[in-house]
């Protein structure tokens, strides 16, 4: 087994504390949702790289996909919807930098 990246290794830390905070979102507002969301996408590819140890050409070919997409309607949600949610994107945000910066294996 070879020892973990920094990366990944502050990845597994966000995530833990994102799964053990409550969500500031769910409700039926459509801001809520775009946050839900996206919040649901990231949490499927963090998943997957932390059982993996490692993330892999299509998940970062999905990454670079979205990240080229932009990130602006969960920008503006979070910002109409207060500061626990910016709280929540930012984390999200970070979270999303992370799988960025992991090697590809």
């Amino acid at each position: 087994m070879r020892a973990e990246t920094p990366e990944l290794l502050r990845l597994r830390r966000l995530w833990n504390e994102h799964v053990h905070t409550p969500s500031p979102v769910g409700g039926a507002d459509p801001r809520e949702q775009e946050v839900a969301l996206y919040a649901s996408w990231i949490g499927s590819v963090v998943e997957v790289v932390l059982a993996r140890g490692s993330i892999d050409p299509n998940l970062v070919k999905m990454l670079e996909t979205r990240r080229a997409e932009g990130n602006q309607r969960v920008f503006r949600a979070a910002g109409e919807l207060g500061e626990s949610v910016r709280s929540y994107v930012a984390r999200l945000i970070a979270i999303e930098e992370l799988l960025a910066q992991l090697p590809i294996t």
